[in-house]
């Protein structure tokens, strides 16, 4: 069975949120063994273990929170071992246009390096989902999107 770790780290609780309903998303796919961390109590060494790994965190002056990237500077000890592993990027912003697609696309880029696969949507969210505040029906929906497309790249690869 394969399985995928959901992760964020989340100040206000909107980012967790979506973690959650990523979480759940990716479950509805079947098959997958779907486990949600707090960046906190996820130490990078961690991720060798799962075959999808999803990330979510606050736009913070248009990228990633400090703990998001210190995760990644920290993953540096096994650079190249997550290579082929299925990557996916979240992120909640105050306002449209606070950043949210340039904090995925930092999530996403430090993934490429790892060597991970990462699938973007042809429709909604492209990159990865976004909250402007608390998810509302539509950020659910893209969250929802998310991790059921995850979850069945990584039973695909």
């Amino acid at each position: 069975m394969k399985n995928m770790a959901v992760v964020y780290y989340s100040r206000g609780g909107n980012t967790k949120k979506m973690a959650e309903i990523i979480a759940e998303g990716a479950q509805k796919e079947g098959d997958i063994k779907v486990e949600m961390f707090d960046i906190k109590d996820f130490l990078p060494e961690a991720a060798l273990k799962y075959d999808a790994i999803a990330i979510g965190s606050p736009t913070y002056y248009g990228s990633m929170a400090a703990e998001i990237k210190k995760f990644f500077d920290d993953s540096v000890s096994f650079h190249g071992k997550l290579s082929g592993k299925v990557g996916a990027a979240f992120s909640s912003a105050a306002n449209i246009g606070g950043g949210n697609e340039t904090t995925i696309n930092d999530i996403l880029n430090a993934m490429l390096i790892h060597g991970m696969v990462v699938q973007g949507s042809y429709t909604g969210d492209h990159y990865g989902a976004v909250s402007i505040g608390a998810p509302d029906a539509r950020a659910e929906k893209q969250c929802r999107e998310l991790g059921v497309r995850t979850a069945s790249l990584v039973k695909k690869l």
